[in-house]
């Protein structure tokens, strides 16, 4: 029997209609290869579903596509308010853009019913999430990235001249981010106070807290994927994303027209290209990654900045290592095969002997 693999998607994240365009294409892509695919759609109101799902029309209004609510218990998949198994799943594929997906959830929830995943664990997930975070992860590793400081809603909402001051002392034009959203969402720069003021409203209505970094006029956006490929870390050709914006907006990545304006590879010198490989390779590792991510620099008058890290890239970064749908699927069979071929799931849950610490048997001191 062949293996099956689950890819989940959808999710309640407002990058839910992206999602399920990424996961549709895993899900075709998976069909025509050696692996029994099954798709599971994360419904907006919670809950998951299957059903012969073969394209985001099937997700609209009115669609006639029937979704079957499913549950899990362990690594099978049972329909809804029945015992008998619909699947056995031995490995997942995470496609969820956004939070409660993409930030960990559905990483620790699998984690959690013993299924092998073939994507970035919930640490990774949890961290490159948020902005802040991320910030402190690539500075413990080394990695510069821009001036910048955070702020919750709370700051903002009881201190809003100290807020105003910091980001007189950053020197403006700045960039407001939520901190925990995607795909550019809420993003604004900020050229004054005002401006300022509006942008950081903006992102609270989005998101409990957001990220003020320093704008870069004169930036470039460079990419790199990596993955692991036959138990080698393999890294993507550095690309170069345009915009004609301040900054890449939603519309650019996902509602544009005609080709993807981009540059693959890109232009630079191989010191700065070097430095960026090292960097991502250096997040990877550092991390344990698992299955495909995506880092963002900028590059500024000859310095790299770490901007993000993507642990469900858009498309799952299928273009930066193929150019074709075979290749594509090639690339998404490696990765499960990946999963698949490593050690059975370590059982350190049930073997760490927590209950057996002195602090539990009122022994020792706290």
């Amino acid at each position: 029997m062949p293996k099956t693999v689950a890819v989940f998607f959808g999710g309640r994240s407002n990058e839910r209609e992206i999602s399920v365009i990424t996961g549709m294409l895993a899900v075709n892509l998976l069909r025509h290869s050696q692996y029994r695919v099954l798709p599971v759609y994360l419904l907006p109101e919670g809950g998951m579903a299957t059903g012969d799902f073969r394209g985001p029309g099937d997700f609209k209004q009115g669609a006639r596509t029937k979704l079957l609510p499913v549950r899990l218990d362990g690594r099978r998949l049972l329909r809804a308010g029945r015992k008998r198994a619909i699947a056995e799943i031995d490995c997942a594929l995470n496609c969820c853009h956004g939070g409660m997906g993409e930030d960990g959830t559905l990483s620790a929830l699998l984690h959690f019913h013993g299924i092998p995943l073939a994507s970035p664990g919930a640490p990774m997930s949890a961290v490159f999430m948020d902005k802040t975070l991320s910030k402190i992860a690539a500075k413990g590793l080394g990695i510069p990235t821009a001036p910048s400081f955070s702020v919750t809603e709370r700051e903002w909402l009881c201190g809003q001249d100290a807020v105003l001051s910091k980001a007189e002392a950053l020197g403006y034009p700045v960039v407001i981010k939520p901190a925990r959203l995607g795909s550019s969402i809420g993003i604004k720069v900020a050229r004054d106070s005002a401006e300022f003021s509006a942008a950081m409203e903006l992102a609270f209505r989005l998101d409990s807290g957001a990220l003020v970094e320093e704008y870069f006029a004169r930036k470039r956006d460079i990419n790199c994927a990596a993955c692991i490929r036959n138990g080698t870390l393999v890294l993507s050709p550095l690309e170069e994303v345009f915009s004609d914006a301040d900054i890449l907006t939603f519309s650019e990545k996902y509602e544009g027209k005609g080709e993807r304006r981009s540059r693959l590879p890109a232009e630079l010198p191989e010191e700065l290209a070097e430095r960026i490989r090292l960097y991502t390779r250096t997040i990877y590792t550092a991390f344990g990654g698992k299955g495909v991510v995506r880092a963002d620099f900028l590059v500024v008058d000859g310095e790299v900045y770490f901007n993000e890290l993507n642990t469900v890239p858009g498309s799952l970064a299928c273009y930066l290592f193929a150019k074709s749908l075979s290749e594509s699927r090639n690339f998404l069979v490696s990765l499960v095969t990946e999963t698949l071929n490593e050690a059975p799931m370590s059982k350190e849950v049930l073997s760490t002997g927590i209950l057996d610490a002195p602090l539990f048997m009122g022994k020792g001191k706290r």
